[in-house]
């Protein structure tokens, strides 16, 4: 059984219904490099928060655009989950220095366009997941 929660969903569908897509600039200024994932949807990485102390401790946020969200995207809501388990395992875990503090949670957000750090618009399809590392894997945290 695939878990989406609700709150996800809503915040997806706010963009799906109003059919959120980036353009080619706001993909271009990204890293030009797609990130694959299970899926086969184009997604780019944006950029990388290193929060001081959540409430599970050290918070390494990987935020991703993925143009295709939106209402015609042929991606399914448990195929973002998918995606974005692997984008936690295959792209944020490596990524994870060896040294200094070790980050209690990573968050992976994705959405159909780059927006500000916690901005909300109801344009954009925006996904969150939350995930703690145990035995160097990512591990699904309900938010």
């Amino acid at each position: 059984m695939k878990r989406v929660s609700g709150w996800r969903l809503a915040a997806a569908l706010a963009g799906l219904l109003s059919g959120g897509a980036a353009n080619a600039q706001e993909v271009a200024a990204m890293d030009p490099a797609t990130v694959p994932v299970p899926s086969g949807q184009e997604v780019h990485w944006v950029e990388t928060l290193h929060d001081l102390q959540g409430p599970a401790g050290l918070t390494l946020r990987f935020r991703f655009v993925a143009p295709g969200l939106g209402t015609d995207s042929a991606v399914s809501p448990e195929q973002v989950e998918d995606d974005m388990q692997a984008l936690c395992n295959d792209y944020a875990l490596p990524r994870v220095s060896n040294t200094g503090p070790q980050p209690a949670q990573i968050v992976i957000s994705l959405s159909s366009r780059a927006i500000p750090f916690g901005s909300a618009d109801e344009t954009v399809a925006q996904y969150f997941d939350a995930f703690s590392i145990v035995d160097g894997a990512c591990v699904w945290e309900l938010f």
